[in-house]
């Protein structure tokens, strides 16, 4: 039986025709993927299937009925429940209270409540789905908020659910677990959709999988008859390289060199704790964690952007500490280029032209400036020249920066930092929210920076691209640098582990043993 079939869907937006004449079929208790690069038109199609859009034209069948969903709550009465990639939670809500939200059954909650329990119990054997019913949402880890929204949706008796990059905030084993719940949400009888841009996790979790490129569906496949390499080459439509490319690091002296590195935020809580590293020239260094446990600072302090609390950073024969700290601008003139986590908060002014975002940190460079006034013809032709080096598309420089897509925004900043040829490169999320062929564009160019010379550090959430692009791998666990091993001995079970501070193999010092032994410890 069919429980989604989508005819001839159309969606614009002004002159940007996000879905054109979309049909899809989607059988019942599956688990359907959905992927395309970014402004593929996937998140579109979803948001019309969830209510948050209304089609300019088509048709969407549920169990073989047209329905009509103008809104969330005509798309939770038809069946369909979202979990979003931003969960949707009140964190000092209990468990029971953020389920109950909007279905309370009335003015007394009493009884609400008591209904809610009951019903999450039955869930829970139901699905296997394990949370402590009392405790506050925003004292549980994310894999088990993450089951809340699945819980939330289950409640309102959604019996197709759609996830939004379900993945991006969880280490593999709460990856693995989330796969364990959505195998037992399909037997029985759901219908799962997943939305994401990771390929190895389309392979390894569902049925189907459905290829949208321009607003289109391209392609649809049974995922047993096809692979990673086929789908990506239809998300882009040509063949596109996904392993990393590289040889073997030639490392020299270190650049970079951290001591005891604090960090205390203004409550008092140690954003970095007694962090310790090196970073060699002609190396990569990833650093993997799950998000919010200190890499961010740890970019912040090494860029300049918020002074050491504790501890020293050396660089270019300079010391900086508590006492004698320098802003990020003066980290710059010692060869440090610094690639922000955030491209929008940090990294561009999306309402500034691409030539203008293409300076920003080196606009006071005597390239860019005349006795009084700025260069302009020079800041033009420098932007031309380094979109032709990095591909961006449109390589037009007067073009606002918010105009172009994640991908050539992303290549905007690393064409920006990376001209600079500096001795150590910062690197925060390089592909986050960026298109399958431009992730190949950038690997590449990273890797070409180690072999020119730079020390890199990278801190990606991606553990693949960790795995692929680095030489050694740290591991930061509330802060703290809680295990080392050599790229080449690394795999998703043993850094999942770390990420999680359950790795057994550990010394006193939090750095890990040997990798032979660190092996033995992750196939425990």
């Amino acid at each position: 039986m069919i429980a989604i079939e989508l005819r001839g869907i159309n969606k614009s937006f002004g002159p940007v025709h996000a879905n054109k004449d979309v049909a899809l079929n989607i059988d019942k208790g599956t688990i359907h993927g959905i992927i395309g690069e970014n402004g593929a038109g996937k998140s579109t199609l979803m948001s019309i299937l969830y209510g948050f859009y209304e089609a300019d034209s088509g048709d969407v069948l549920i169990n073989g009925e047209v329905t009509r969903i103008r809104s969330s709550h005509e798309a939770i009465a038809a069946g369909i429940g979202m979990v979003h990639q931003h969960f949707m939670l009140v964190d000092p809500f209990s468990v029971v209270e953020n389920v109950m939200l909007g279905a309370e059954g009335g003015a007394l909650l009493d009884k609400g409540i008591d209904k809610t329990r009951e019903e999450l119990e039955r869930l829970k054997r139901e699905y296997g789905l394990e949370v402590p019913v009392d405790s506050l949402a925003g004292d549980l880890p994310v894999g088990l908020q993450q089951r809340v929204e699945i819980l939330k949706a289950l409640y309102r008796g959604a019996q197709i659910l759609i996830l939004d990059e379900p993945t991006g905030v969880l280490t593999p084993q709460e990856t693995d677990q989330l796969f364990r719940i959505l195998k037992a949400l399909k037997d029985q009888g759901v219908t799962v959709i997943l939305i994401t841009h990771k390929l190895q996790e389309i392979m390894a979790v569902t049925d189907g999988v459905s290829v949208m490129r321009g607003g289109e569906m391209v392609a649809h496949r049974k995922t047993s008859e096809t692979s990673k390499e086929e789908l990506a080459e239809l998300m882009v439509g040509r063949k596109v390289l996904l392993k990393v490319d590289k040889e073997a690091a030639q490392p020299q002296e270190a650049a970079l060199k951290v001591e005891g590195l604090s960090v205390i935020g203004a409550d008092g809580v140690a954003r970095l704790d007694n962090v310790s590293l090196s970073v060699r020239r002609g190396e990569i260094v990833g650093v993997a964690g799950v998000s919010g446990n200190g890499q961010s600072e740890l970019l912040a302090a090494l860029s300049g952007i918020v002074a050491p609390s504790k501890g020293k950073i050396a660089l270019n024969g300079t010391t900086i500490t508590r006492e004698k700290p320098l802003d990020a601008s003066e980290f710059r003139d010692l060869g440090v280029a610094h690639v922000p986590e955030d491209r929008h908060r940090m990294g561009l002014v999306t309402a500034f032209t691409a030539d203008e975002s293409a300076i920003l940190g080196y606009h006071r460079d005597e390239a860019y400036n005349g006795a009084i006034l700025m260069k302009r013809n020079a800041i033009v032709e420098d932007c031309a020249q380094k979109m032709a080096d990095f591909d961006v598309r449109p390589p037009n420089p007067k073009l606002k920066s918010a105009n172009f897509s994640g991908g050539n925004q992303q290549k905007i900043v690393l064409a920006r930092e990376m001209a600079q040829k500096p001795n150590v490169l910062l690197v925060g999320q390089p592909t986050r929210g960026v298109d399958i062929g431009a992730i190949e564009y950038i690997h590449k160019n990273l890797v070409a920076m180690r072999d020119a010379g730079a020390a890199v550090l990278l801190v990606s959430v991606e553990l693949e691209e960790i795995m692929s692009l680095s030489d050694r791998i740290l591991v930061m666990f509330e802060g703290r640098i809680v295990g080392e091993v050599d790229a080449k001995d690394a795999n998703e079970r043993m850094l999942g582990l770390m990420m999680a501070n359950a790795n057994p193999e550990t010394d006193p010092n939090g750095k890990a043993q040997a990798a032979g032994d660190m092996q033995e410890g992750a196939e425990l």
